[in-house]
């Protein structure tokens, strides 16, 4: 799989550990040294931050694209190599999901958590066959995996919907996930959905 961009879900805050930084960090230089661009929230500050400034330190393509509600100039980065402004959230997303071949969701809060199931909900529909991957640094991820293991217990996700997401702790070990994804074929995913 040719990957030239990838969208990074994560948190306009930087958390309390930095560790949570540092992997933001990590995943920056890996997408560099690897000639894949960013494709983000377009903020400079936060864990969008730590991930925008150490690529574009390094040279590497950033590609931020906030809603005009959050176009404030402490927020940001026009260091990036293009930001796009748009009218809503959700037209956000959509530009986000024309422009890369993956998405990964690194520690944050609901926005996070909102564009990671949105994408999730999109590939169980067969409306996107990209993969989506969590770096679960830290276990920040353990109680939402864990929820959703409970979900397929009770019968509300269904086993191979599940399996759509990716989880890691290493960076290596997530894009390798990723590199080698293969998306479920259409028809068993309707079959399942409609049943």
């Amino acid at each position: 799989m040719g990957l030239h961009n990838i969208a990074v879900f994560c948190g306009s805050s930087i958390g309390f550990n930095n560790l949570y930084r540092d992997s933001a960090k990590e995943l920056g230089e890996y997408f560099v040294q690897h000639k894949i661009g960013l494709v983000y929230g377009g903020a400079k500050i936060g864990l969008m931050g730590a991930i925008s400034n150490t690529m574009i330190e390094q040279g590497g393509n950033v590609i931020g694209i906030i809603p005009g509600l959050l176009e404030k100039e402490e927020v940001i980065n026009k260091e990036a190599s293009e930001v796009y402004v748009t009218k809503t959230m959700s037209e956000r997303k959509m530009k986000m999901s024309q422009m890369v071949e993956a998405y990964i969701a690194l520690p944050g809060g609901y926005g996070t958590l909102d564009e990671l199931f949105e994408v999730l909900t999109l590939q169980q529909l067969y409306i996107e066959t990209k993969p989506v991957g969590i770096l679960n640094v830290n276990g920040f991820f353990d109680h939402t995996i864990k929820q959703l293991d409970f979900m397929v217990e009770e019968g509300f996700l269904k086993p191979d919907n599940r399996k759509m997401l990716l989880v890691d702790e290493t960076v290596n070990g997530l894009m390798e996930k990723i590199k080698n994804y293969k998306a479920p074929e259409k028809s068993n995913i309707i079959n399942k959905v409609v049943r």
